[in-house]
């Protein structure tokens, strides 16, 4: 039955909002419905919001009093701007946003609420219940005897489970364990699905997911346990979210029996039938904090300032409010909560403690601007709003700046220093409140902080591959810290920079992007440290924005209509702040690490110095990595230098064929070498070697043994002269003279029954094998003493002649001693693996022989190899 009845009409201008809010106020306090007041004018404030900003139209509110409570409607005259009711399964909007809010605050705080649509309008209608039990009374029950409590175990087990939005468990406590005899290792990761038995009622739908997705829920059911019997038990489920906005969902778990330990009590009146008022003490008792904040307060810093502005806003009858906090150093405050204002394009903006002369100009004192026109900028923040009139306040803790609250209104005059204490009285309320949660916070962030550079630090040292150290460097930033990175390099001083890697969390945008940057001058290499804004991406998007869409809408031309969407998608996608972090390694500018966010978004602080310690980590690992690769492009053109450029074409058809694998990462110089060459009309030269170990002292006598072969050889002396020469110019060279190993042979092929003459000298190295058409192998050689050793040698070379279908083949050691634990390929491995190359051709031999080695062994090569095979034609 209707007692009281109170409805207004609002015009479709901003300033409604809060005309709507007074008139709520106004209209419930004068009815004597004062506890019910602040969520009524809250819940008026967004739909009436809804109604003027958002569907544009005239908005009527109706208050409708009966005895239980009250029915606030309000109505547009827009109902083909259906409202997006929740559907099971379908995440809501975020409560931090602007826009979307109404109907999450309706199902959180009232009673019952809905939506009716006709033909000419839409009627939004909420309705909250008078309390039933004192003002001051959370839940009171009357005194009983020991006879009457409830009945529970010695000891009662309150399982604590926390499901992660995908409905898995990522939380299970000892009681837990104690209640249903899972350890937790065996049940994290599974759905709770698997482990409820869930009470179907008939008639309804709701199952556990959809219990899961509810803010709040209680009730029974029962989960199994290890041994398969289902434990009834009675669950408190309360859906929150963590300072990322994950949601996840916390389960308090008790035995049936045990029920009364959770079950909220009833709100009806106490069990004696008497209604008890609370005394003085008790009223005196009431926390200010949530007088103002209500509860329960929320839990996070981001809903916690969020509820604050909204609740000031409300206070002061404004049309904006703004909270912003104070950094480390109290020079700056970042705005971190609003409502009312762009909070897309405000969030995480930056403004000094210090504006100006005077109280007005300085954030640690209250102060009240009753016409922002009059003084232009004195509130930065507010620029362009449209706000005339504004109070803002301190927050202190211990007389230390920790943030600022504001109220702002688009009417002149409407504050004055009475507002100002009413604010300054909740800003002191809430002060130490907030300053804990942000303290909370930042303990997390610098915990995340560290992991974060711990595992950046390990990934970067991981490689020393330039390409790949780039693309860590932008794949950490992009999407943890910016929505888009681009890093440039710097190759020596005094050179420009030039674009290296360029990545968006939108794949699609990276070409557009990276056109974009490439179009425009590349920022200063400065060694000054930390975050510096740089404009000209954002600048230069914009205008190419303009340009193509005012050439499109003047020459309407067909291929013109998709480039606009293109040019104003990149332009959204780095039209906000963009900074520039240098990257200094060994007290020079390498390069510089670029960190970009979409249209109207900040950076953190927090994020700032976040990069700063990620840009030295990543300067130094990329300078590594420019160090390695320029010597392993040394050593290997170095090693390239070592070996022949070519093999020549061998008279006579005889078939020769090389393979070489140098061992390493990066192909060290040094190690083994091989040759063929052409010493006169009809005769090549062919040698192939080990120096002994690696390095420079190896590589010079590498070079010197190829380049003095082939000039000895070509001065007519014979193969043991030649070696007994080089063996005088490697001991010549002292200290960095090495032992080197040497197979040198002299072919003569086409001989007249079809056969090649080899003269051999062998020195110190493996001997070459002689493969015959009947499948036999026998050494071609003898051993002798290696060079590099001894001062006077004396050397004797060995004739070798090859019939057709015969094969020579010459390896390093790499080849005989290559080990697979205590077992090594030998002489005699490769003599039975080349014994089954009968009828092969060189290149057939020598890619079996590598083939054979390769498999002999799991593990990488530890010894360069050279495979020199030769054959003659039958």
């Amino acid at each position: 039955m209707i007692t009281a009845r109170a409805a207004a009409t609002f015009e479709p201008v901003g300033r409604s909002v809060a005309s709507a809010r007074g008139f709520v106020r106004d209209t419930l306090q004068g009815w004597g419905l004062a506890d019910i007041v602040d969520d009524a004018v809250v819940l008026t404030s967004e739909l009436v919001t809804n109604a003027v900003v958002h569907a544009g139209t005239a908005a009527e509110v109706l208050c409708l009093r009966d005895e239980e409570g009250v029915r606030v409607e309000v109505v547009d005259r827009y109902p083909e701007r259906e409202l997006p009711l929740q559907e099971p399964g379908i995440q809501p909007g975020s409560p931090d946003r602007e826009g979307g809010r109404g109907l999450l605050l309706c199902a959180a705080l009232a009673t019952r609420w809905g939506v009716d649509y006709t033909a000419a309008d839409k009627r939004v209608w909420f309705r909250l219940d008078l309390p039933e039990r004192p003002v001051g009374t959370r839940a009171a029950g009357p005194a009983l005897p020991d006879t009457a409590l409830p009945v529970a175990d010695t000891r009662v087990h309150v399982g604590v489970v926390q499901v992660d939005r995908s409905g898995a468990i990522s939380a299970w406590n000892e009681d837990a364990t104690e209640l249903f005899d899972y350890p937790a290792e065996q049940v994290l990761g599974k759905p709770l699905t698997d482990l409820a038995a869930w009470p179907h009622t008939p008639g309804t739908g709701t199952g556990i997911a959809e219990a899961l997705r509810l803010s709040r829920w209680e009730g029974s059911y029962g989960v199994r346990a290890s041994d398969g019997r289902t434990i009834p038990v009675y669950a408190s489920h309360l859906r929150v979210r963590d300072g990322d906005g994950e949601p996840s969902t916390v389960c308090l778990l008790v035995r049936e029996h045990e029920r009364a330990v959770l079950q909220s009590p009833p709100r009806g009146p106490a069990m004696d039938g008497g209604q008890r008022q609370p005394d003085a003490h008790e009223s005196s008792a009431t926390d200010p904090f949530e007088v103002f904040i209500g509860s329960p307060a929320p839990d996070d810093l981001d809903g916690l300032l969020q509820r604050t502005v909204e609740r000031a806003r409300d206070m002061l009858d404004g049309d904006a409010a703004y909270l912003l906090l104070a950094t480390d150093d109290e020079t700056e405050l970042e705005v971190r909560a609003s409502t009312g204002l762009p909070s897309a394009r405000q969030r995480f903006a930056r403004v000094p403690v210090e504006a100006g002369s005077g109280r007005y100009g300085n954030a640690r004192m209250p102060s009240v601007h009753e016409d922002l026109t009059v003084v232009p900028g004195a509130v930065p923040l507010l620029a362009g709003t449209g706000m005339r009139s504004v109070v803002t306040v301190p927050l202190k803790v211990e007389g230390r700046l920790t943030g600022s609250l504001g109220v702002a209104t688009e009417s002149p005059g409407r504050y004055s220093n009475e507002e100002a204490l009413r604010l300054q009285f909740a800003a002191d309320r809430i002060a130490l409140a907030v300053e804990r949660a942000r303290l909370t916070e930042l303990e997390r962030l610098r915990r995340g902080s560290l992991s974060f550079l711990v595992e950046a630090s390990d990934l970067l040292a991981g490689t020393l591959d330039r390409d790949q150290t780039l693309a860590l460097m932008a794949q950490m930033t992009v999407p943890t810290l910016a929505t888009w990175c681009a890093v440039y390099t710097v190759a020596d001083q005094g050179s420009e920079p030039k674009l290296s890697y360029v990545l968006h969390e939108d794949e699609d945008r990276i070409d557009n992007l990276k056109a974009l940057l490439s179009k425009v001058d590349p920022p200063d290499p400065v060694p000054t440290p930390g975050a510096r804004v740089w404009t000209a991406p954002t600048d230069a998007a914009r205008s190419a924005a303009l340009r193509t869409s005012l050439r499109s809408v003047v020459m309407h031309a067909e291929d013109h209509r998709a480039a606009p969407g293109t040019t104003l998608a990149t332009a959204s996608a780095v039209g906000g702040e963009t900074v520039v972090l240098p990257l200094v390694a060994r007290n020079r500018v390498i390069g510089m690490l670029t960190l970009g966010k979409p249209t109207d978004e900040r950076f953190r602080q927090e994020i700032l110095e976040l990069a700063e310690d990620l840009s030295r980590r990543a300067a130094l690992a990329l300078d590594n990595a420019r160090l390695y690769s320029e010597r392993t492009a040394i050593s290997q053109s170095l090693q390239r230098s070592l070996l022949p450029p070519e093999t020549p074409e061998v008279a006579g058809g005889v078939e020769v064929e090389v393979i070489y694998r140098a061992a390493g990462e990066g192909n060290e110089v040094g190690g083994d070498f091989y040759d063929l060459f052409e010493i006169s009309d009809g005769t090549y030269g062919f040698a192939i070697g080990d120096v002994c170990g690696t390095g420079p002292e190896a590589a010079a006598v590498t070079g010197l043994a190829r380049h003095a072969l082939r000039l000895l050889a070509r001065e007519g002396l014979g193969g043991p002269a030649v070696l007994e020469r080089l063996n005088t110019a490697i001991l010549d060279e002292g200290a960095r003279s090495r032992f080197l190993t040497l197979l040198y042979g002299e072919l003569r092929p086409q001989q007249e029954d079809g056969s090649s003459e080899l003269k051999v000298v062998c020195a110190g190295h493996p001997l070459p094998l002689r493969l015959r058409q009947d499948g036999s192998v026998e050494p071609a050689a003898e051993p002798q003493p290696l060079l590099g050793v001894m001062d006077d040698l004396e050397l004797y070379e060995q004739t070798v002649t090859l019939d057709p279908g015969d094969v020579l083949l010459c390896v390093t050691d790499g080849i005989t001693e290559r080990r697979e634990g205590t077992r090594m390929l030998g002489d005699d491995g490769l003599a039975d693996v080349l014994s089954t190359c009968t009828g092969l051709t060189a290149g057939a031999v020598a890619a079996r022989i590598m083939r054979a080695v390769e498999r002999f062994a799991n593990d990488a090569p530890s010894d360069d190899m050279a495979i020199l095979a030769m054959r003659v034609p039958e």
